[in-house]
């Protein structure tokens, strides 16, 4: 059975053979971004759970970035007890371990006809969220994970929450994007921009 530590070096040589799979898209013209920003519009294919974007490997005490959501954010699950599920938007695994054992990222839901962002994280396996605000179509919001000891910060514009974290120092992980879902599977194309800034 490999280690965390080997299954990072497998992933990242795996990643690197397939990097030619891997694709983004240039920034689409309908939406509202300040020029010259270094934006990649991720696309989840309709039937699909996640855009395609390459393996990387991060260390990180703080992610900041910018992310604008059009109306493909807008859906309608098939069974409506999955309305509720929160998808990922971007983040981070944590502490050497798989997101699924220990991780921070932002997630959002079309629910209530408005689109909520949420604080979504790992501890320990134990997954948590809360509600951190709603957001606009078609427009630039500021997102930032903050990773202190034992606690992860998150800010949307002047919201912020607290959840608990498992280790302490800066992340050591990797890259955490996209993902419809949950149960269901994207019912069409779903396009967000993301910028990361610097924090």
């Amino acid at each position: 059975m490999f280690s965390f530590t080997r299954k990072w070096q497998l992933c990242a040589v795996l990643s690197l053979l397939s990097f030619a799979a891997c694709q983004t898209v240039a920034v689409a013209p309908a939406l509202d971004l300040p020029k010259g920003a270094q934006t990649i519009v991720y696309t989840i294919k309709k039937g699909e759970h996640s855009s395609a974007s390459p393996f990387v490997l991060r260390t990180a005490s703080s992610l900041k970035f910018e992310a604008t959501f059009d109306a493909s954010a807008i859906y309608q699950t098939t069974d409506k007890a999955n309305q509720g599920d929160i998808n990922k938007l971007y983040g981070l695994a944590d502490c050497r371990t798989e997101h699924h054992s220990n991780s921070a990222r932002f997630g959002w839901r079309w629910y209530n006809n408005r689109l909520e962002i949420h604080a979504y994280s790992y501890l320990n396996k134990t997954r948590q969220s809360e509600l951190v605000g709603v957001v606009e179509l078609n427009k630039a919001y500021i997102y930032e994970i903050v990773l202190q000891d034992n606690k992860y910060i998150f800010r949307l514009n002047n919201a912020t929450i607290e959840l608990p974290r498992h280790c302490t120092g800066p992340a050591e992980g990797y890259q955490l994007y996209p993902y419809f879902g949950g149960d269901e599977v994207a019912p069409h194309d779903i396009t967000i921009a993301i910028r990361e800034l610097e924090s």
